[in-house]
């Protein structure tokens, strides 16, 4: 350890929860430099939907390479990019009856982010955003002007401005109805809102808790940005490309948002790429507008177009997922039903979970616990308060029953110390 001790930045994180060397990576399991394997519920924080070193990805992605095919192009016209954008629209986009315009905004989901809020912008010709309590959406000044949590806010260093937060769904526990307060601003001349350019939301917030939007919110809240002239952008970096079943998080709401931020999953494989999509008449970009050295990554795009070709050409994917989300979450609610005493509860959909507790500390020692027993798993939500818990969607009943066994057990340790004999 002490090569990254001397070297690396103390902002460094995920490695203090998991103090080893790791190496090897197939499927489910990662593997530390000495040869333990790891049951991985944490899948790259939703970046690898589709497993570790998925051998099928992996067979594209060598034989492009092998072949020197280009890598880095910028924007410039590639076959790997022809390719990706043809198997997009014809798997993702028709059969949903989604007339996108795609636009790879960078390496990252806070690009695709950050090319949201300023297409809506520069649209509209408003400047402020609404967002919404515990929402997440990156680490760059803009996107994290629309994020909650005031720890990461903080690092920002300048005044996070241009926004204004709105309650989620289900924030106040139902003493209030939907939109209430968003509604009653919008329409006051004296509240101090000025008009938005757009709404961006989650409809599970993945860093916020594992807080679940329902079908009728989502749908309430198209309707808000229908009826006040607003753009509806859908943050579906960590939710999207299957983690609930279906490609995007927002389909069961039957909704079409303006704006739909991808990242994370879409490459398959773990390597970098972002998407931003929008409506059609919402390309108002100047030519070079909006640019960045590395939009341009072809490999990306190899793996992108064959994870979707391998896993979403028909349903078979998306209902298996929701099956297995099914047994996942009745496991967890297993657990929630030993430990009352401790407000114990299971949050999520699809293959995005999580066991919270009221009180705040069980958690982590719950993650802790794990890590020990050879299952990786993270905490979020404010406080981290919620063990969350996002498998490869590839990974077999077998492996997700036996990694819920190991959070059972770490989960009966962490409650041990919370509530002594």
């Amino acid at each position: 350890m002490e090569t990254f001790q001397r070297l690396e930045s103390e902002v460094r994180g995920y490695c203090r929860n998991w103090p080893v060397v790791f190496d090897k990576a197939v499927g489910s399991h990662v593997y530390d430099e000495t040869g333990k394997p790891y049951l991985d519920f944490f899948a790259g924080a939703g970046s690898l939907n589709y497993g570790h070193n998925n051998p099928k990805l992996k067979t594209k992605l060598i034989e492009y390479l092998t072949d020197d095919r280009i890598v880095h192009s910028l924007d410039a016209y590639s076959v790997a990019k022809r390719d990706f954008l043809k198997t997009f629209e014809e798997i993702v986009l028709k059969p949903r009856d989604l007339d996108y315009k795609i636009q790879f905004p960078g390496p990252a989901g806070n690009n695709a982010v950050e090319a949201a809020l300023k297409l809506a912008r520069k649209y509209t010709g408003r400047e402020t955003i609404i967002n919404f309590t515990n929402g997440f959406h990156g680490m760059t000044l803009g996107a994290l002007a629309v994020t909650g949590n005031s720890m990461k806010r903080g690092g920002a260093g300048v005044p996070l401005d241009h926004v204004a937060t709105m309650p989620f769904d289900n924030y106040l526990d139902g003493q209030t109805p939907d939109f209430l307060w968003l509604r009653t601003l919008l329409e006051d001349s004296g509240s101090g809102l000025d008009k938005p350019a757009a709404v961006i939301v989650e409809a599970i917030q993945g860093e916020g808790g594992i807080n679940v939007a329902s079908a009728t919110w989502l749908r309430g809240l198209s309707e808000v940005c229908r009826e006040y002239d607003m753009l509806l952008i859908v943050d579906d970096i960590q939710m999207g490309c299957g983690r609930t079943g279906d490609f995007f998080s927002f389909e069961e709401a039957g909704i079409t948002p303006d704006i739909v931020t991808l990242s994370k999953s879409i490459s398959g494989y773990g390597l970098p790429m972002a998407l931003t999509l929008f409506k059609r008449e919402l390309d108002v970009w100047e030519p070079g507008e909006h640019n960045g050295t590395f939009r341009g990554f072809n490999p990306a795009m190899v793996t992108g177009s064959e994870a979707l070709r391998q896993f979403w050409s028909d349903d078979e994917f998306a209902t298996a997922t929701k099956a297995k989300g099914d047994m996942v979450a009745a496991r967890l609610g297993e657990m929630a039903a030993e430990f009352p005493e401790v407000g114990a509860h299971v949050r999520g959909r699809g293959l995005a979970r999580g066991l919270a507790f009221e009180d705040t500390g069980i958690a982590k020692r719950l993650a802790a616990e794990s890590f020990d027993r050879g299952l990786l798993v993270e905490t979020s939500g404010p406080e981290d308060e919620v063990a969350k818990l996002l498998p490869p969607l590839t990974a077999t009943e077998e492996e997700l029953t036996a990694g819920l066994d190991i959070m059972a057990d770490a989960a009966r340790a962490a409650v041990k110390v919370a509530q002594p004999a």
